[in-house]
């Protein structure tokens, strides 16, 4: 018992202390049905055309981790009859974030969430989305900048006051911020896609565990 603890407690030293990274990816291209399948829905969502995304969609779609579900659901939850519908910016960026083949078939975007790695806590850690992305030592472009970041995994550090920055824990222990929309966590929205009747659909999004 003693020795299974004290390997559990080195994985999770190790698991805290490793460098992370997250490069993006796109695999769409792996299946070119599919990849003509989200051009077509990245324009509908452009132009905010709520019929051709529910052409898209699954009948059964899952919207939550809880019960119910399905197209009428969808529609209701995203307020698709209303004019500014929430729908076309968060799946409009999930879209934009890229595709990663799932094991045994279909897609997810975005590849945060499709190849997010272990041991890192999907709760605990977001990734970085692009190149010398500033951390800084206070939310605001007045503080100043503790380094600049490149597709890593950070830990995030609690409390979070400021939702247009993120607070991380770097891991030389210090704190700092990152403007919220260059990090993205896993269990933020995704988008899960199945070929159904030999077409592909839209099964699920959803966001959470």
């Amino acid at each position: 018992m003693k020795l299974l603890a004290a390997l559990f407690f080195l994985h999770a030293t190790l698991a805290a202390a490793q460098v992370g990274k997250l490069q993006p990816v796109d695999e769409a291209v792996r299946d070119p049905e599919f990849f003509a399948f989200r051009a077509h829905l990245q324009a509908a969502v452009a132009r905010h055309d709520a019929e051709a995304v529910l052409a898209a969609v699954d009948p059964k779609i899952r919207t939550s981790f809880g019960t119910g579900g399905g197209i009428e659901e969808f529609r209701k939850k995203w307020n698709l009859s209303g004019a500014n519908s929430p729908l076309w910016d968060e799946l409009g960026t999930v879209l934009a974030f890229g595709c990663a083949f799932r094991e045994g078939g279909g897609f997810a975007a975005p590849y945060v969430y499709g190849r997010w790695p272990e041991p890192f806590d999907s709760f605990e850690h977001v990734a970085v989305l692009g190149t010398n992305v500033r951390v800084r030592s206070e939310p605001g472009l007045k503080g100043k900048i503790l380094t600049a970041l490149s597709f890593e995994i950070v830990k995030l550090a609690a409390p979070a006051t400021d939702s247009e920055w993120t607070r991380t824990k770097l891991r030389d222990g210090r704190t700092g911020y990152i403007s919220s929309r260059y990090v993205r966590s896993p269990v933020d929205y995704r988008a899960l896609f199945n070929r159904i009747d030999g077409r592909w659909r839209m099964t699920a999004f959803v966001a959470g565990d």
